[in-house]
């Protein structure tokens, strides 16, 4: 049977269609996001479902005393989109999420967020090549049906806290706080508090509560290391410094680049056995022990390697831990009681807070059921064993995508500019700057081909899954994040180490670089070649007057070499 005419035949190849595009999260992954798809396309829908209140993600929701991020602040920040007045080198969580809103604002990206939306299912609809959502709104509980040709997944590995699995939690009769869910009104002043977990947020808690409390417990699981700051310890950016930031942009570049150079000299630590890891090991060792009392060196001090954990800057914990006022609690905690907790031991504990810096769920299973190709249901896919392609697509899910998921650099350098930011460009040929993204640029290449093609639906190979998960198992055998300890970086089921990527920050910058369409499988409408059109080109459209037909001829050979290492010779060679 003949087909029938398909409508890209009458126009010029490469025609762009509408594409719908919803996102989840209007995080620095989201709003990143949006910023790319408002510059780089014209025909285009999009909607950002937020379950907060406000954008920023992971900075709208924590606001416990002394968050902080541990990266430099002017390394915290899109590179495409510097700050030049961070008021200190580790900004507090309230300017993050300012700088995150004032992005918003700038390039008019709240329009297409709707907060307070929470999606509660998505299904793929394989004849109409769509997904298909319900979205609860918080205003009055009602669910809203949506869908969209491509849907993005920016909720980020660090987005549904929970309580600890203790028993009796529920009847402790004192003020119940969680990290990431913080009373901002609460009064800790001479009150007996005790504080669950030894993680990034209960590192930063301790020492800012301290002057306040009359006495703190704090439950410990296990030892963790705990590091000298990144960038040289905590302090204030004076006024004539962020005027010279402000002034003299070329320094303010130099010295982000700076930073990021200090951030990916770091890795080596992060080879288990390396001649970096064992130095670290032993200058860390001495130095958390000199800040602690001698009766718990061998309880706070690890045996495992430096980095299996995420590395938490906190001199000031260690100190606040020494204080007179503190008590240390090894072990897991046998119940909650009314009054306080009931260590291993069966010696209960009573205080008038309990704060719990019990961190979230970080399974990467969905908190909805997200059901793909065939009916396939990622929780249930992923339920022994996290499989994602890159850290941006997962077999059998058509025209779906993650950003800051699994298999991300998190714990290898910057993070910012890996899910959503971008890498400079120079083109030194040609004297010209681009942006060149990473996950999200990724991403938006192949919305491009999408647009622009008659392409039906895409999705990971699962042969191309299994290869990179089989890669990425084979590396992580030779990093300390594999070895003894407990981190969420981990499976919960197999032990493998799934939520980071493979390799340091700068190869994150290589792999992703340029889409390996050969791993992806494609479904067309009707004939692939459709799209060639009616045998005429985009720049026909507009008139010779108007447009260049000639576009192709030049006085000089300025255009990208054809190598990827000539191309990155002139991206990253310093000017003289």
């Amino acid at each position: 049977m003949t087909e029938p005419p398909h409508p890209r035949l009458s126009k010029p190849i490469h025609e762009e269609r509408v594409v719908k595009v919803i996102c989840i999260g209007a995080g620095l992954s989201g709003l990143a996001l949006a910023y790319k798809l408002r510059r780089s396309f014209t025909n285009f829908e999009l909607v950002i479902y937020e379950k907060n209140e406000g954008i920023s993600g992971v900075w709208f929701e924590n606001k416990y005393p002394g968050c902080t991020c541990d990266i430099p602040a002017h390394s915290y920040c899109y590179s495409f989109e510097p700050k030049t007045d961070w008021t200190s080198v580790y900004a507090p969580a309230a300017e993050i999420r300012q700088y995150f809103e004032d992005f918003a604002e700038k390039y008019e990206l709240n329009r297409y967020i709707k907060l307070k939306h929470q999606v509660t299912e998505a299904i793929w609809n394989a004849s109409s090549g769509e997904w298909n959502l319900s979205v609860k709104r918080a205003e009055d509980n009602s669910i809203i049906q949506d869908k969209c040709h491509i849907l993005i997944n920016a909720m980020g590995a660090l987005n549904s806290w929970k309580w600890p699995n203790i028993p009796g939690i529920e009847t402790f009769k004192g003020k119940l706080v969680h990290s990431a869910n913080w009373d901002e009104n609460l009064d800790l002043q001479d009150k007996t508090v005790g504080l669950i977990g030894n993680g990034a947020s209960g590192i930063q808690i301790l020492p800012a509560i301290y002057p306040q409390v009359r006495k703190i417990t704090h439950f410990i699981r296990s030892a963790t290391w705990v590091a000298p700051p990144l960038a040289g310890p905590q302090r204030f950016y004076t006024e004539e410094e962020k005027l010279g930031f402000r002034n003299n942009t070329d320094s303010h570049l130099e010295y982000r680049k700076a930073q990021h150079l200090g951030l990916h000299k770091l890795f080596p630590v992060m080879v288990h056995d390396s001649e970096e890891q064992k130095m670290a090991a032993q200058m860390m060792g001495q130095a958390m022990k000199s800040m602690l009392p001698e009766h718990l060196h061998d309880v706070l001090v690890p045996d495992y390697d430096v980095g299996c954990r995420r590395l938490t800057p906190g001199f000031p914990y260690l100190q606040a831990l020494a204080g007179e006022k503190s008590s240390v609690v090894v072990g897991e905690i046998k119940q909650i009681t009314e009054g306080g907790c009931v260590d291993g031991d069966g010696k209960e504990h009573a205080f008038d807070v309990l704060i719990c810096a019990t961190g979230f769920d970080t399974s990467f299973s969905p908190q909805f059921p997200i059901i793909g190709e065939n009916g396939v249901k990622l929780d249930e896919a992923w339920k022994e064993e996290v499989k994602d392609y890159m850290g941006v697509g997962v077999a059998e899910l058509p025209n779906y995508f993650v950003v800051g998921g699994p298999s991300t650099p998190i714990s290898a350098g910057p993070a910012v500019y890996m899910f959503g930011g971008s890498i400079p460009k120079r083109v030194l040929r040609s004297k010209t700057d681009k942006n060149s993204e990473l996950q999200v640029e990724y991403i938006l290449k192949m919305v491009d081909r999408y647009q622009t093609e008659n392409i039906h639906s895409f999705a990971p190979k699962r042969e191309a899954v299994e290869d990179y998960v089989c890669y990425r198992d084979h590396f992580m055998k030779g990093s300390v994040w594999s070895q003894g300890c407990r981190s969420w970086y981990k499976s919960q089921s197999s032990g493998k180490v799934s939520g980071l990527w493979p390799g340091n920050a700068l190869h994150f910058v290589a792999a992703l670089s340029e889409p390996r369409f050969e791993d992806w499988e494609y479904k067309y409408q009707g004939n692939r070649f459709w799209y060639f059109g009616n045998g005429r080109s985009q720049v026909e459209k507009d008139e010779p007057e108007v447009a260049d037909w000639a576009f192709y001829l030049r006085k000089e050979d300025n255009s990208d070499y054809l190598s990827r290492r000539l191309r990155l010779a002139a991206l990253t060679a310093k000017k003289a």
